[in-house]
């Protein structure tokens, strides 16, 4: 789970749905209607807010108008219903730490993004947030003090053909 602190618009359109269902899971947990994820580090700033739920769907409704801006057909009936809530805060380390995790990911599975934002070196963060002064998140930090390398993809488990399969059987051992 990854409730990214960026603003939704630098996320490609895989990332963005992710992004999606990932916000819709963490409104489950916080409306108690899943088990699951209760004590995912994602959610500490969610719990921690004065208003949990009212935090989830305020971060939902701006992940549904980017992905309206687009011209996604998002559901709009599955967010909750709150008023206003006062912005959640990230340090400004978090957020660079995230761009440059979101960077790694976009390089790897969408190239042609990731140069639309090229430029950028200052993102802006998520709606629901406000940045403040201070260190990426303790739930980024490793053993080690040092914030974690992001996750490497292992390569796909893939069949060789059958013409290569032969080969490989015919040769001497």
């Amino acid at each position: 789970m990854r409730l990214w602190s960026l603003h939704p618009k630098y996320l490609d359109a895989r990332g963005l749905t992710a992004l999606w269902r990932e916000a819709l899971l963490a409104q489950a947990v916080l409306r108690g209607r899943t088990r699951g994820y209760r004590h995912h580090p994602q959610m500490q700033r969610f719990t921690a807010a004065s208003a949990p739920r009212a935090a989830i769907t305020s971060y939902l409704r701006a992940v549904h108008a980017e992905a309206e801006r687009r011209g996604y057909r998002f559901d709009a009936g599955r967010i909750g219903r709150a008023g206003r809530i006062a912005l959640l805060p990230v340090a400004r380390a978090q957020l660079q730490y995230e761009w440059r995790h979101l960077q790694r990911k976009l390089a790897q599975r969408a190239p042609a993004w990731l140069a639309t934002w090229s430029a950028t070196s200052a993102p802006h963060a998520h709606p629901s947030f406000r940045v403040v002064r201070g260190a990426v998140a303790h739930w980024e930090i490793s053993a080690r003090g040092q914030p974690r390398a992001a996750p490497q993809r292992r390569p796909a488990n893939r069949r060789l053909p059958l013409s290569a399969a032969k080969v490989l059987r015919s040769q001497p051992v």
